[in-house]
Order: C-alpha cells, then structure tokens, then sequence
C-alpha cells in the first residue's frame, strides 16, 4: 500500500521514456529488499521515503509560500468611490479614473495620482527603505505603499495587473523559470547521474563474485540496494533551485529585481562594471554651484540671468530659476526675448539689453571677458548687461553623494574596476570621475562609442561586465554587457523592461547589495551540493563496505534534503 504512489510515479515516468530516477531507485531497492527476504527493511525504505517526501513538498511548500506571502502584500479591498460615497471592493473592480480613498495604516492598492494635499507614505515594501516618503497633490503613488500621516484620496492611473507591484511579483516568479549554470549542471547532472548509480550498484552486487572467495549474492545484493537508496539525487535537486529563489526574494525584500536566477550567479564574477553618469552617478538635475558678479550684486546678477531664463525649458534655465527662488523676480519683466541657437537667450529686462548663454554669445556681441573663465572646467553661463561684462554663473549636474562610497566598496570588497561613460566633454567627465574614484573614466562618447568601449573590455576572455545605466538611453550598451543593470525612479517601465536587474530605489549603493546577496545565495548553493555529495558519498562507502543497513540509507536521504531545504530558506531571513 505504502509503495503504491511510488510504484505508479515509476510507472508513469517510463510511458515518458525516463527510465533512471528516484522513484525506480527506490522501487527497485524495495523490490530487491523482499526478493532477499529483508520484509522490514523493505516496508521501511519505501515507509520513510514516502514521508519524507511529504516532509520535502511541505517544506519546499512552506518555504516558496513564505517567500511570495513576503512579497505579495497586496490589498485585497479598495475603497472607491461609487456615486458621491465611498465603497468597498475588489481592486480588480476598479477602474481607471476612479478615486480610491487610503486611510492610515492601510496599503495603497493601485497606481495612481495624488489629489488630496499631502501624506506620508512608507515605500519598503517597493524599495526596501523605511525612510517615509512625502507625496503631494500631482505626484504618483504606487501599489504596496502603506499610508502613515493622513487620509489621501487617490486617482487610479493603472489597472490592478498593471501596478509597479505586480510587476515585481511577476518578475520575483518569473525569474526562477531563468535557471543559473549551476542549477541547470545539477540537473544534468542527476540525469547522468542516476543511470551511473544503477550501473555502481549493479556492479556491486555482482563483480565480487570474480574475486571474493566466499561470496554469498543475498549479502552482496543488499550491499548494492543500499547504495541505490542513499544515491538519490533528490537532495540536490531540490535544494539548489530553491536556494535560488530565495535569493531572489532577499533581493525582492530589499528593493532589487532580479529577471533570472543566472544574473546572481553573473554578479558573483563580476570584473567590471561600466557606469553612465548623467543619472546614474549623478543626479541628472543641475544646481547652481557659484556664482561671480562684476559691478553688481550677485542677488542682482542672478535675478537678471532669471528673468530672462524663466522663459526657457532647457534644464540649465530651470536651474537658475530654481536658484533665484527666493529673490523678487515679480518685480521684473523680460521683453523683446529672443533665443540665439547654441549660444544663448537675449532680452531686455528694465531697460536693460541683457544678454544669458556662453562665451560664444557674448564674444559675438563684442563683450570681452577674462579668458581665464574659459579653462574652467564646469559648465558656465555668462551674463552680459548694456554690452559689458556683469558675470557668470558655474552649473553643475550634483554628484550622488553615496557615488564615492559605492566606488570604494566595489573596489576594496570586492575587486571590481570601474569605468565611467559620459556623453559630457572629457574635462567633465574626468572632473566628476576622478572626485569619485573611478579607475578609467571616458568623456565625449555617443551610444555606439560607449559599445565599443564595453566590447573592449570584454575583449578578454576572463572579463565580466555589468552596465549600469538609466535603462532608457544606454539600450545598446546594456543589451551587450554580461548584466544590465537599472537604477531610476520607482516603477520606471522602460528600466524594468530593458535591464537584468533593477534597483528600484534611487540609492545606487543598492548595487554593492546586489553582489552581497548574489554572494551569500552562491555560498548556501555551494554548501548544498558539498553537503550532499558529502554526506551521500559516506554512505556510498559504508555501503560497499557492508557498514550501513537500508534504515541509515533512507535518513541520510531524508535528512540531508530536508536540511539542504533548511539551508536555502534562512536566505530570505538574512539582514543585508
């Protein structure tokens, strides 16, 4: 009875031509234990293999259950409003369009916009940081984020299955179908494995016959149905591919998606990782740095350079606004506006001709400068008023202030060379790399300039090479590094569509996260295999020596998968 469930999974498996596998081993080892008249070793074999096989898919159950329950936090109600009231409903009833009502301590159930005036929301469970997060009236709020400071009123953007949190659990789920080498070698390796073990075990029971002077077959033959039992690859087979998806759930937790268990596996070898730096190591948004005023105040200079900037949507002018925030530009007015292509902005603010761009708009309009405003290697935006010279501003793209202590961990925890690819001019470029850190810096490169350079080092055969980029303009160069790799604002679709990994919040020392994890999951995975072979090779031996019975066979096979099991789950329960 017991080996009824065993015996038909045997049965089925050889309608699909897979002869060798665990459930023929143990079929045979029982089969052999009754011919040889060994009834209670034989009932037991199959007893305990049965159990411990529900043990196993409990465990493995429980253990991928709990992985996706930690991910999966999803509201199952949405409050909408139906008719001028609020309602309860299913999230996949509501619509696009609707308003949906947060109350505190509830989790947003859908994408959306904010329209009541502000709240607090805390976003871990999208980017792994419990930092709240400040939303305004206008700005997005997103699936999973858990309302801390008021009622907030909601207009849903995106339908339930489209929200950025399905999106990650889909990912999360989906990435296991993406198998690492080293789970995709056990596999092999137990289908080659397997048919070798029948062939030991026959070998076994009936080669001592040649040599052995008082050899008895019963005797042999038990040696040889022992080996059979503990040789099931089970343990291995279980244990690795779950040691993997617990690795990506870890990384889930903390905010980073992985689209393939082969990309942990990937990060373990990195030699190199190329970073863009317009939104990556920096900011992507300018500032003013400095500012420099001849004859007149510097208030005075920048409130001019605003007025006439205010007009303008080049990211530059935005910054100058920004920086004049607090001065009274309503007190001013820009006529005559004219903008002068690759140069500037000219117009004339009380009274004044009032001349905003680079040297080039001011050199052509006859106003002469210190030439040594020219070698500075920021960017700069000069101010010309009534044909003379009244100053300059200096603009800088701010570098992330975690940038420099990424760079010092890749390189002295864990060996990586970094390279920085810019689109900016060389002086720039080598500017924002060498305050970094960065061991090969490139300025002046255009996206196929930056291919080359990946193709480049990946020329040699030992280099590995992650891209990190904003996933919207480096396509090229991250589709031909080893891993891609994303960094942007939550939810981005366009990061999350072309990378391999995503790092969903905008702190880009997520990275040195990443590997952490990708090398905690290989070492689990490594001591799975050695602890299994291990243990199962010690017996093997005792085996053929006739020092082990079928009883320490079944527990070694039992319980070396069910702490293999054991060994992969504490993965998702680590602190990074």
């Amino acid at each position: 009875v017991v080996a009824l469930p065993v015996l038909r999974q045997m049965v089925r498996e050889f309608t699909n031509r897979d002869f060798f596998n665990e459930f023929s081993l143990m079929s045979l080892a029982t089969i052999g234990a009754f011919c040889i008249g060994e009834y209670p070793e034989a009932v037991g074999v199959m007893l305990f293999y049965t159990v411990g096989e529900i043990v196993q898919d409990m465990a493995v159950r429980r253990a991928t259950g709990s992985i996706k329950a930690l991910l999966d936090v999803r509201p199952e109600t949405a409050c909408v409003r139906r008719n001028g009231i609020f309602v309860e409903t299913s999230p996949q009833d509501v619509s696009v369009g609707d308003v949906i009502r947060v109350k505190v301590g509830d989790k947003v159930p859908l994408d959306g916009t904010m329209l009541s005036e502000k709240s607090s929301f805390d976003t871990s469970v999208l980017t792994g940081e419990s930092v709240p997060r400040t939303v305004r009236a206008g700005e997005s709020v997103l699936a999973g984020m858990l309302n801390i400071e008021y009622v907030s009123d909601i207009r849903v953007d995106k339908a339930y299955e489209e929200s950025a949190l399905a999106r990650i659990l889909y990912m999360t789920q989906s990435a296991v179908s993406r198998k690492a080498k080293a789970e995709l070698f056990i596999r092999k390796f137990a289908k080659i494995y397997t048919p070798i073990v029948f062939g030991l075990a026959l070998a076994i029971t009936l080669l001592p016959s040649l040599f052995v002077i008082d050899y008895v077959f019963a005797d042999w033959l038990y040696r040889g149905l022992v080996f059979l039992v503990v040789s099931c690859p089970c343990a291995l087979v279980i244990s690795v591919p779950l040691g993997y998806f617990s690795g990506i759930g870890l990384a889930s937790k903390n905010g980073i998606l992985f689209k393939g268990a082969n990309y942990l596996e990937t990060l373990t070898k990195l030699t190199h990782i190329a970073f863009d730096k317009t939104g990556t190591l920096t900011k992507g948004t300018f500032t003013v740095k400095s500012v420099d005023s001849r004859d007149i105040t510097e208030d005075e200079l920048v409130a001019m350079a605003a007025t006439v900037e205010k007009h303008s949507n080049h990211p530059i002018a935005r910054a100058i606004v920004a920086f004049a925030q607090n001065l009274p530009l309503d007190e001013y007015e820009a006529t005559e506006l004219k903008e002068i292509a690759g140069q500037g902005l000219q117009a004339v603010v009380e009274g004044k001709r009032i001349l905003v761009g680079n040297g080039k708009l001011l050199k052509n309009n006859n106003i002469s400068y210190d030439e040594a405003i020219d070698d500075i290697v920021e960017t700069k935006v000069l101010v010309g008023i009534d044909n003379r010279f009244a100053g300059y501003m200096i603009i800088a793209d701010e570098v992330r202030r975690e940038a420099s202590e990424l760079i010092a961990k890749l390189r002295h925890t864990y060996k990586i060379r970094t390279v920085m690819l810019s689109g900016d001019s060389e002086p720039i470029a080598h500017k924002v790399g060498s305050d970094i850190g960065i061991d090969e810096i490139y300025g002046g490169l255009l996206p196929e300039n930056k291919v080359e350079v990946i193709e480049r080092i990946k020329s040699d055969d030992d280099s590995v090479v992650a891209y990190f980029g904003d996933g919207i303009n480096d396509s090229p160069a991250l589709a031909l590094s080893d891993v891609g790799i994303a960094v942007g604002s939550l939810g981005s679709q366009a990061a999350i569509e072309i990378a391999d990994i995503v790092i969903q919040t905008d702190d880009i020392t997520a990275i040195a996260d990443a590997i952490k994890i990708a090398g905690i999951t290989q070492r689990v995975v490594i001591q799975n295999i050695v602890l299994a072979l291990g243990i199962k090779f010690i017996i093997m031996l005792l085996a053929v020596l006739g020092f082990a019975s079928m009883w320490l066979a079944v527990f070694a096979d039992v319980g070396v998968a069910l702490l293999a099991i054991l060994n992969s789950v504490r993965i998702i329960f680590k602190k990074i």
